[in-house]
């Protein structure tokens, strides 16, 4: 009995601390922002073929972050973690009940910059959780954005 109650506190530990580890490994809304801040100086400093290029190094991909790109059209222009997806039209993607790239677009066109709140799987899992992205004008007409679960 003893033997069996020491084991499950070593795997209800194990559990807690990967769910610990887990949990550390997500991104913030306040991280997303930062690193869509950053994306917009280094796409106004570099120009955006330097900038996408970067976008795919460590340095913009902490935790489970990265930064999007996509022209005002709803083009996908960079995407570090789908590179299938540059160049294909999203503006009507609409698989959780959101129109996220519409709504982003119109976010940008109206106040250069902000929050655009939608559903998206929860990595690793079949989960839909609410997320949000921090989206960004760029000065040569398109935007970028971070999201984060909430």
């Amino acid at each position: 009995m003893k033997k069996t109650l020491i084991a499950c506190a070593v795997v209800g530990c194990a559990a807690l601390l990967s769910g610990v580890a887990l949990a550390a490994d997500t991104g913030t809304p306040d991280e997303a922002k930062a690193l869509s801040q950053k994306a917009q100086t280094t796409v106004d400093t570099l120009g955006k073929d330097k900038a996408f290029a970067a976008f795919s190094t460590a340095e913009f991909k902490p935790k489970d972050l990265y930064v999007f790109c996509m022209d005002m059209d709803g083009k996908m222009l960079s995407h570090p973690l789908k590179p299938e997806l540059v160049g294909k039209n999203l503006l009507d993607f609409k698989k959780y009940g959101d129109e996220l790239f519409k709504n982003m677009i119109a976010k940008v066109k109206t106040s250069k910059e902000g929050w655009v709140d939608y559903k998206w799987p929860y990595p690793g899992t079949e989960e839909i959780k609410a997320k949000t992205s921090y989206v960004m004008a760029n000065k040569d007409g398109f935007f970028c954005g971070v999201g984060a679960y909430k």
